[in-house]
């Protein structure tokens, strides 16, 4: 008998973690800046210890055994070419070591000095930051302590901004992060830990060869109090040392925002492109739904921006008046849709009316109660773009 083995790391493994990276990557902000195609300036700094830190490795359980990991310094120097780019480590973490904090054997100020020498002369800033897998990072076993970015990166770009306009910043985390130069930065990415082609994800999208379609998979909040659980209190997190407290009740995530009407930095959903896109009005097949039936839902996608894209377009449904606590809105479905410059589609979505139903702790059964309900299509929990009533009997 011939056994047949397969392939490890083989090329086609390679593009396909490439591809996710790609996807997975969020555009957050752009004044215009991005995306800088190659050529465009010949003096690219980039700045930040997480351009070059491996994050694959630390963490506990979070880290990985790859072949390779492309960092984004070998990813963007590749790109746009040695001779265009400088590099600058900004800050410094230490050694990834889990369970004990540490504390960096190199002198904050004269890292920043060393980076704002390296900006000032430079056309375009790239700053490569975020969090890692130290212990209190993006960890196993030990929680941040707040929400700020670590290791003084805050006051890092606070000094390159002060000689540079042009900075766009790539934050490398699994988390949401205090940005409290959000409003003087020209573009923001949320780069996540994209694995082993990480570099090459990140410079493709910076780039333009790649157009940005990911999309938040929760909301990140302006402050660490707007969160469900820490707006409760300590008996709610972290508990007592013995007990804690899930206050929330089904509020989780984007439903303690919409419905608590807190605004986020950042909503659930939310994620920009480098072309634009015209939603049309929503149309559904009836007027009138049983329980047993499902709801056709269209609506036409128009690209209407220079490039080739993809939008994820988000359904989420209402029950405005309920005999038991609802969240304003919950996702019912969504579909990611890819159109080329001014191309439109009729985009087809469908959504039980079971899955519109509650779960009663009283007769410890789902229900789906008779009466209005309203279906939303939108691009994020926060921008609704088309909205209709929908009726269920029994």
């Amino acid at each position: 008998v011939q056994l047949s083995f397969g392939k490890f790391v083989s090329p086609e493994h390679s593009e396909t973690a490439r591809k996710i990276a790609e996807q997975g990557i969020v555009l957050l902000k752009n004044n215009n800046i991005l995306p800088v195609p190659v050529g465009k300036y010949s003096k690219i700094a980039v700045i930040g210890e997480n351009a070059t830190r491996s994050l694959v490795i630390g963490g506990g359980s979070s880290s990985l055994k790859v072949a390779y990991e492309v960092s984004p310094l070998e990813g963007l120097t590749k790109k746009y070419g040695k001779e265009n780019i400088v590099y600058s480590r900004g800050y410094a973490s230490g050694i990834p070591v889990y369970g004990t904090e540490m504390k960096s054997p190199f002198n904050a100020d004269s890292l920043i000095l060393e980076a704002v020498k390296v900006a000032k002369n430079a056309e375009v800033v790239f700053f490569v930051g975020g969090l890692n897998k130290n212990y209190l990072q993006d960890c196993e076993g030990g929680d941040r302590k707040t929400m700020s970015l670590p290791f003084e990166q805050d006051k890092l770009i606070n000094a390159l901004l002060a000689v540079n306009k042009n900075i766009v910043v790539v934050l490398c985390s699994g988390n949401a992060v205090e940005m409290p130069w959000l409003n003087k930065v020209q573009a923001v990415l949320q780069g996540w830990y994209l694995g082993s082609e990480a570099g090459n994800a990140i410079a493709n999208i910076l780039a333009g060869d790649v157009n940005p379609s990911g999309k938040l998979p929760f909301s990140f909040p302006k402050k660490l109090e707007d969160n469900a659980a820490h707006s409760f209190g300590l008996i709610s997190y972290p508990g007592d040392g013995v007990n804690q407290e899930y206050k929330e009740d089904i509020l989780v995530g984007y439903r303690w925002f919409d419905t608590k009407k807190i605004t986020p930095l950042f909503p659930f959903g939310f994620g920009l492109s480098y072309t634009n896109f015209e939603f049309g009005k929503v149309v559904i097949d009836k007027k009138t739904y049983q329980s047993t039936d499902t709801i056709n839902v269209t609506f036409t996608l128009k690209n209407s921006g220079k490039v080739a894209g993809s939008e994820v377009a988000q359904l989420y449904i209402s029950q405005p008046k309920a005999s038991v606590q609802r969240p304003v809105k919950e996702l019912k479905a969504f579909q990611k849709i890819f159109l080329k410059q001014n191309e439109t589609q009729t985009v087809k979505m469908a959504v039980k009316v079971q899955d519109m139903a509650f779960y009663s702790d009283k007769t410890n059964s789902w229900i789906v109660e008779p009466g209005e309900f309203v279906i939303h299509i939108a691009t994020s929990s926060a921008d609704i773009k088309s909205s209709i009533p929908v009726k269920v009997i029994n």
